[in-house]
């Protein structure tokens, strides 16, 4: 047996036998060449294969870690089907490699800790995401991009900063993103509503709208919408830039969700923006988790003074080590392996969501092209839903109706929202089976 195989086929056997465990750093090349009386180039080769297999991973300058044990996407052990968390589930997450990175942040980051000054974020972190940004057709310079304290310190500072264009008025989809409404409504900010469906907006109206209303920019989700699942096709996204540039409107695009996106050929708005009309923004709390509290925006040009002197005197800085830990993850490769695993799992989910609505819906379900862990299910006019949640939550189901995601005096249609990120998947077909025996159920309905 050749000596790299045999030295690989021991750490293997010492890892999956739990005697090496998640996180412990691996002797030097140089300790290990000397232990096992072999060459440092077989030494590395056995090194590489254990990478390949995922088994250990390589931090520059660092050495080489044991990873964490893979998942296998299924939720924790748990009486009740949960279709309203959206929060990722925690024991998905490979916390001892973040782990590690947070502490290697530290050792190589001692000074700039103690420095105040970055606003738009840590310079090496921005060079490591425009690189990414490319993998998602966002091609940007340097000065565009900012790194916040999430997403939603985006949406707060785009929402209070001036705009070339002078306006007032933010346009949002309706249903939208529940805490961008309830900001607006705190913030007593002038807001307008259009109606998005599973089948997409009314094009016609959202020109009426652009032409009529002094809109200073409208936020949607083309890719997954939060809370709909839904995406825009292509014709559709290449008209609501088209409209926005006639009229002057800023689109905030906020493509939360762009990790899980399994088709690669689906470019966000901002791909096609020669305009610089198109704000792009991205989070990392549903492929990381929401406490790392990092997201990115990337601006046109003529926004980006405004946008760096509201974000100074909002935070000074977003959270250096936060930063320096998720540039250490990506740099590292660890995040793309994570990043892929994560896919799969949800990817998983959502199949298994969307072949129980086809099976149990009585009404001739349509499966969109694209799905994610999102999905909703239109509700009859005559049906009391109050009462078809509290009779699911007694029998374990926890659903919500989307009524919090509805700006206050824009019609709300009646909608139960359905989200599988922390759902138990061996209960959730018996957990859609339940929703449609109880809509079916007519003491759900009023008289």
């Amino acid at each position: 047996m050749l000596k790299y195989v045999a030295l690989f086929n021991e750490f293997e056997s010492l890892i999956q036998n739990g005697r090496l465990k998640a996180g412990f750093k691996l002797p030097s090349i140089r300790q290990l060449s000397e232990q096992h009386q072999c060459s440092k180039s077989t030494v590395l080769k056995a090194l590489q294969e254990l990478e390949k297999k995922h088994l250990i991973y390589a931090v520059p300058k660092s050495g080489y870690y044991v990873v964490t044990k893979e998942f296998d996407g299924k939720s924790e052990p748990t009486m009740e089907i949960d279709f309203v968390t959206s929060a990722p589930a925690w024991h998905q997450f490979p916390y001892h490699d973040f782990q590690h990175c947070i502490n290697k942040a530290i050792d190589t980051y001692q000074q700039e800790l103690f420095i105040y000054g970055t606003p738009k974020g840590l310079p090496s972190l921005i060079k490591v995401i425009q690189k990414q940004l490319e993998q998602y057709q966002v091609f940007a310079k340097e000065e565009q991009i900012f790194i916040t304290s999430g997403v939603q310190q985006a949406l707060s500072l785009l929402t209070l900063i001036p705009f070339p264009n002078e306006r007032t008025h933010i346009l949002v989809e309706q249903p939208s993103y529940h805490l961008f409404v309830e900001q607006l409504k705190a913030y007593k900010i002038p807001v307008l509503g259009i109606q998005r469906t599973a089948e997409g907006i009314d094009l016609g109206e959202l020109e009426r709208i652009f032409s009529d209303q002094e809109i200073k920019f409208f936020y949607t989700m083309p890719r997954f919408h939060n809370p709909l699942g839904t995406s825009y096709s292509r014709k559709e996204r290449e008209e609501i830039l088209k409209l926005a540039v006639k009229h002057g409107v800023y689109i905030v695009e906020d493509d939360y969700l762009a990790d899980f996106e399994e088709n690669m050929k689906v470019d966000p708005i901002f791909s096609k923006d020669t305009h610089q009309m198109v704000i792009y923004l991205k989070s990392f709390s549903k492929i990381m988790f929401p406490g790392l509290r990092i997201g990115v925006a990337v601006l046109p040009k003529p926004l980006a003074v405004s946008f760096q002197l509201y974000k100074r005197t909002a935070d000074i800085d977003s959270s250096m080590i936060s930063q320096a830990a998720l540039e250490i993850y990506i740099k590292s490769g660890m995040f793309e392996r994570h990043r892929n695993k994560v896919r799969l799992s949800y990817l998983g989910r959502a199949n298994l969501l969307y072949d129980a609505l086809e099976k149990h819906s009585t009404s001739g379900f349509i499966r969109p092209a694209s799905i994610c862990m999102n999905a909703h299910i239109v509700l009859p006019h005559r049906l009391n839903s109050t009462h078809l949640i509290n009779n699911l939550q007694n029998q374990q189901v926890l659903v919500e109706t989307m009524a919090q995601n509805y700006l206050d005096g824009f019609h709300q249609e009646k909608i139960l929202k359905l989200n599988v990120s922390n759902t138990n998947i061996q209960k959730l077909d018996q957990g859609i089976a339940l929703i449609f025996k109880e809509l079916n159920n007519k003491q759900n309905y009023y008289l």
